[in-house]
């Protein structure tokens, strides 16, 4: 034994505490990641519990005979056909164009069809624009029974400003749609159809069902939901999209199919159409308020039985579009929510 051995092995000596640092450092930001989504997911969820309790918006405002207009609930009696649901945010130049192609889709149709009734609501998601004054000259236009307002005084998210107009609709069918008018507007036909088969069906499988009255179910009385698709374009926009963008959006994609499963193809298209027994459903347990409230949708569909059918839709690109490359990292965030909550039996889904 050399008298060196008597001397430990400096490089030894640092490299063993600092593995250990290293490893306790990366073990303590693991945890703390851990307890930042788990606390964030149950304050979601303890938020949810207190809007499900609280009273909400009462009146609508009417700027035709300056009355206050009592705001109906989704848990009511149908009192419309359809109820179609624009959020909006900023969109004083968009929304004019879209509005008065779907007014005059809904006065001619009205027109034809005697019992065609329609409603307009526009939930004005804390637009700091003219966003708001656009949307009351409509009420001005077209009466209060059949456009009206919502405004929410802060931005919260498309998928709160859905939720809110949702819970607020008369439609026996309700149908939510982009303020950009990217799909047609005739295209509802489309997922109406798809939905009165789906009812048909589920009708027929049920056909002991019956109201506490006696009566046979009524349409808004079925669960059913039609989600618009732009699927069948993907090819074209692979070709005209930069490749980073197909890169991150095939990513995301493979992600929200981990998150949700198969079965909706295009989870993010803007038109979706629900019975009101569906929409009443789904909406009054949701939680998203931004991005991946669609993801959530299909999962709260697919865990709650609501039989969900994907309709090809006409879709055009609309200059203006809100979405940016964070805003996939915003989507993915989203998404680890939906994991965290349900799956950790953290958000419970109320039937």
């Amino acid at each position: 034994m050399g008298w060196w051995s008597l001397f430990p092995d400096p490089h030894l000596s640092v490299s063993l505490p600092l593995s250990l640092l290293l490893s306790s450092l990366a073990l303590i930001l693991a945890l703390g990641i851990a307890a930042f989504f788990l606390e964030y997911v149950r304050k979601i969820g303890c938020r949810h519990s207190l809007e499900r309790t609280a009273d909400s918006d009462s009146f609508f405002e009417d700027p035709n005979s300056l009355k206050k207009v009592p705001c109906p609930s989704i848990c009511d009696p149908a009192e419309k056909y359809i109820s179609l649901i624009i959020p909006a945010f900023n969109e004083e130049h968009r929304l004019p164009g879209a509005l008065i192609e779907t007014m005059n889709y809904l006065q001619q149709r009205s027109t034809v069809e005697k019992s065609f009734s329609y409603e307009v609501l526009i939930v004005d998601d804390g637009s700091t624009d003219r966003t708001s004054k656009v949307a009351f000259d409509f009420v001005r236009k077209y009466k209060i029974d059949n456009v009206r307002v919502i405004l929410l005084g802060r931005n919260h998210g498309k998928g709160e400003a859905i939720r809110k107009g949702m819970l607020h609709s008369r439609g026996e069918l309700l149908l939510m749609l982009d303020a950009d008018g990217a799909t047609k507007v005739t295209d509802l036909e489309k997922l109406e159809t798809q939905i009165h088969a789906l009812a048909k069906m589920n009708k027929e499988l049920n056909s002991s069902a019956a109201t506490p009255n006696g009566l046979s179910l009524k349409l808004s009385d079925i669960e059913v939901a039609a989600f618009g698709s732009r699927a069948h374009l993907e090819k074209q926009a692979l070709a005209t999209r930069k490749w980073y963008r197909n890169f991150l959006m095939k990513g995301f994609h493979l992600v929200v199919l981990l998150t949700a499963g198969p079965g909706i193809r295009d989870t993010q298209c803007g038109f979706k159409m629900f019975t009101r027994a569906a929409a009443r459903k789904l909406f009054t347990n949701i939680r998203l308020k931004r991005w991946c409230f669609d993801v959530e949708l299909v999962y709260l569909c697919k865990h709650l039985g609501i039989p969900m059918v994907e309709v090809s839709v006409t879709w055009s690109e609309i200059p203006g579009s809100k979405v940016r490359l964070t805003s996939i990292i915003h989507m993915l965030f989203e998404l680890i929510l939906i994991r965290l909550g349900y799956g950790l039996g953290i958000w419970k889904i109320h039937t």
